[in-house]
């Protein structure tokens, strides 16, 4: 999940550099060899976990260009193999960036018995998560508290660079040394030293959202050393900010759509018997009425109209949160009570958007006007028109992200220098109704690799393994058996039910 820009975590962009143009490392670097001849010392989990969990820490340079320079430890958990014919590792990776990958598998691995779309994989590998270099128990990066940013129409140029300039001081401050080096082709790196600890040949890997953009880029710098890959919920390798911004405003918008035809279709859902169109018009002029005049929401503070955008952002990402929007924002019409909705548009842990600015600013070139604040405001004021455009419910807020990253020099190992990696065959999952990556996105990152197998799950929410079983046969046939179909595949749309629930169609055979 993408979290809502914050001005403290934006500066991180202004620090967040990897290692200039470096190649790939290598395993038999001599200067490398202390961290890939390590072995992961696994013991006891949190108690939270499963008991048959694992959990253990593995440590990387800060630079693989410079390993003199000090090391990082990577938090780690595995669940070891059920059945008698193991495959090896597969390592799994949540999204974000910012998203912590050990809690992650650890909360899914709970009630193995009853997470079907996780039973037959964990029969054949090892599972096993990692939280990412700066993000949650690896060396995380800190902005001390975030700062919402998110009305570009009122927003005065001078002063939000300013303000970055002073939050960008706190950042420093509380982040310590691994902040410059963050970005996603420095992880893709901790990934093939995970591979060799785990003692695998080739790295097999799961990747959702955010990371898709880790297994991409992992895939493009150690062909050789790449196994079976799942790319799900395809993140862009090259967008501008700017045009990442103007694609999400527009596939937030196209999830919204299936929403509300959702929702016209059932008897006493707020917005039942309204036509699409108009129920756009409503959301509208509800977020411009919160934002004129906030509600008071429980703890005491207020709900404005872009807290409205966050929570509807938020219960997008999949069907089954439908009916509690749908249930929210009746009341919030009905009643003008916006208590089903506060929590949806709760802000993000600090450790969580501090990560996904950095790190969303050391993988893109994208620095905008430089931040020259008259040119800054003519660029907001021209792009307007298009993200309004684009959805006058979502385009304001992501008009924002054209702030990230202004005034900063661009980072010199940037995942847009990526294309045509020569790397086996892999299978791409993309949504049609994906309100976080887009589907266009699929094709694109699809092309740059040159040798990749889409999915085309047409239905709605934030990538298809955990939306369809179609999708799920395609994914574990690879993974299980290493077969592929020959060209795009489709899976039709799941039907979603009043109380949120998706109906069951099995992919061809």
């Amino acid at each position: 999940m993408r979290p809502a820009l914050s001005l403290c975590a934006a500066v991180l962009f202004a620090t967040a550099f990897g290692a200039a143009g470096s190649p790939p490392p290598q395993p038999d670097d001599p200067r490398l060899s202390r961290f890939y001849e390590q072995r992961i010392d696994w013991g006891p989990c949190p108690a939270a976990f499963d008991e048959s969990m694992r959990c253990g820490r593995l440590t990387v340079p800060l630079d693989y260009t410079d390993p003199g320079k000090g090391t990082v430890g990577l938090a780690l958990t595995r669940f070891p193999a059920t059945g008698p014919h193991r495959l090896g590792s597969l390592v799994f990776n949540y999204g974000g960036p910012g998203g912590p990958g050990v809690s992650a598998l650890g909360e899914r691995l709970q009630d193995l018995g009853r997470t079907e779309r996780y039973r037959d994989l964990a029969e054949s590998y090892d599972l096993v998560g990692f939280d990412p270099r700066g993000v949650g128990q690896s060396a995380p990066i800190s902005c001390g508290g975030a700062l919402p940013v998110r009305r570009p129409d009122s927003a005065d140029a001078a002063g939000l660079l300013r303000a970055t300039e002073a939050a960008q001081r706190a950042c420093r401050a509380r982040s310590g040394p691994v902040l410059p080096y963050v970005g996603t082709v420095n992880v893709a790196r901790d990934l093939d030293v995970l591979r060799q600890a785990l003692g695998d040949r080739k790295l097999n890997y799961l990747g959702w959202s955010y990371g898709t953009r880790i297994g991409a880029t992992y895939a493009a710098q150690f062909p050789q050393r790449t196994g079976r890959m799942v790319l799900d919920g395809v993140d862009t390798l090259s967008d501008p900010l700017a045009d990442q911004a103007l694609a999400t405003a527009r596939g937030q918008q196209l999830a919204y759509d299936a929403f509300l035809d959702w929702c016209a279709g059932l008897k006493g859902c707020v917005f039942s018997g309204t036509n699409r169109l108009r129920a756009n018009e409503r959301t509208a002029e509800l977020v411009a009425q919160l934002d004129e005049k906030p509600l008071g929401a429980k703890g005491g503070g207020e709900f404005d109209g872009q807290d409205l955008v966050l929570a509807i952002e938020n219960n997008l990402y999949s069907p089954r949160q439908w009916p509690d929007l749908a249930r929210g924002l009746g009341s919030l019409v009905r009643e003008r009570d916006p208590s089903g909705l506060v929590d949806s548009a709760a802000p993000d842990e600090d450790n969580t958007s501090a990560a996904w600015a950095a790190v969303s600013c050391a993988d893109y070139p994208d620095r905008g006007v430089g931040g020259d604040p008259v040119a800054f405001q003519r660029q907001i004021d021209a792009l307007r028109p298009r993200f309004l455009a684009a959805s006058k419910v979502f385009g304001p807020g992501e008009l924002t992200e054209i702030a990230f990253c202004q005034g900063w020099p661009a980072p010199t190992d940037p995942t847009a220098a990526i294309h045509h990696a020569d790397a086996p065959p892999m299978l791409l999952v993309g949504v049609r109704g994906d309100p976080a990556t887009p589907y266009e996105w699929t094709e694109q990152t699809a092309r740059v690799l040159g040798n990749a197998v889409v999915i085309d799950y047409k239905g709605s929410g934030h990538t298809g393994f955990t939306h369809s079983d179609c999708v799920n046969q395609y994914v574990e046939r690879f993974l299980l058996e290493g077969r592929l179909p020959h060209t795009t595949a489709a899976c039709p749309a799941e039907a979603v039910d009043a109380e949120g629930h998706e109906s069951v169609r099995p992919a061809e055979r």
